[in-house]
């Protein structure tokens, strides 16, 4: 019995604990970082989606940065404005792009800062 009990081996409480507090920062740090990067999608699709829309080629900027503002609208997106959107016409091609960052807060004085520079091409 002796021989046997030796090659026992289970996880301990503070092994328990350790592996725990691991399982429950990564599900935090998912939920935190999701959205951010949930947006961006949104944002490329968006930008992409305007870029190939036969009116947006000739339209204005004032018009185009309306059309992003109502799409952004409709799907909740508050990362970015229409003024932060670059805009250039190039070759009757219309490329659309911006740079943004956001903070996440984790705990106390930790931020994740996420950098993200969605384009239409």
């Amino acid at each position: 019995m002796k021989a046997f009990a030796d090659k026992q081996r289970g996880l301990s409480f503070s092994g328990f604990i350790w592996i725990a507090i691991g399982l429950v920062f990564v599900a935090v740090a998912s939920m935190k970082l999701i959205p951010a990067y949930m947006h961006s999608e949104q944002i490329s699709q968006i930008l992409k989606a305007i870029a190939q829309d036969p009116d947006m080629r000739t339209a204005t900027v004032h018009d185009i940065k309306e059309s992003y503002s109502k799409r952004a609208s409709i799907n909740y997106i508050t990362d970015i404005t229409a003024e932060d959107l670059d805009i250039e016409k190039s070759n009757g091609q219309l490329i659309l792009s911006a740079n943004y960052a956001v903070k996440i807060p984790v705990a106390g004085n930790m931020t994740l800062l996420l950098e993200f520079n969605p384009s239409s091409q």
